[in-house]
């Protein structure tokens, strides 16, 4: 089953959800099965896992990458490329924006609000059953009011990205699919995908699963991990 989203699609998730790894790998597959892609780092909070680590890995594929200016490449600070408005006036078929974590993180798209406004856009929530906040449906859906009060926008699907790095288990993404179930059954939001290692494919039963799945191969990691 393949992942048929397209047009702007927002990343959104708490610290700890995985969402800027499922935002490279969405753009890097997308890109392989012929989509021309475009991806905004928008991340402005998190020091770590932002998508501008994978630049070179994604550019090198053709994805056409955003970033904040050179000079403040690595600084904290709230500065927006203009390429970013301009990608969102122009999107390619899939547009894809990572945002940062949490409602602070994402506070940067009610800046863009007046270019997101003349589009049609998907926001996407990215969920990790394994993280703090995250491990019941009460928390889910906090974290997506808090998302969407912050952003001025709606989130409309769902994504699963149940894992525990290295000692994630088929389990834990059957545990992950079916949590997100109960979240969509509560929320009346669609499950847009779940994610699994490349890893981990091969020992999942897929006819589990009644949506897409994103293989994810890791491309990021913690500055002070050697790959």
């Amino acid at each position: 089953m393949n992942i048929d989203i397209k047009g702007i699609v927002i990343i959104v998730g708490n610290y700890g959800s995985g969402k800027t790894e499922t935002a490279v790998n969405l753009a890097a597959k997308s890109r392989q099965g012929g989509k021309a892609v475009k991806i905004a780092d928008l991340d402005l909070v998190n020091p770590y896992f932002r998508t501008r680590e994978a630049r070179i890995f994604l550019e090198d594929l053709g994805v056409e990458v955003v970033l904040p200016d050179k000079r403040y490449i690595h600084a904290d600070l709230p500065i927006l490329a203009p390429a970013v408005a301009g990608m969102i006036q122009q999107p390619a078929e899939l547009t894809i924006l990572d945002a940062g974590g949490d409602d602070v993180g994402v506070t940067v798209l009610a800046a863009l609000g007046d270019f997101l406004s003349k589009q049609r856009v998907h926001m996407v929530q990215v969920i990790n059953p394994f993280r703090p906040f995250t491990e019941t449906i009460e928390g889910c859906i906090q974290i997506k009011e808090e998302i969407e009060a912050s952003s001025k926008l709606k989130i409309t699907g769902l994504v699963s990205n149940a894992n525990l790095i290295d000692e994630t288990t088929p389990e834990h993404i059957y545990h992950g699919y079916r949590f997100i179930k109960k979240v969509s059954d509560e929320t009346g939001l669609p499950i847009e995908f779940i994610t699994a290692s490349s890893q981990m494919i091969p020992k999942l039963d897929m006819e589990k699963f009644h949506c897409p799945v994103l293989t994810i191969d890791r491309q990021l990691v913690f500055p002070w991990t050697s790959n």
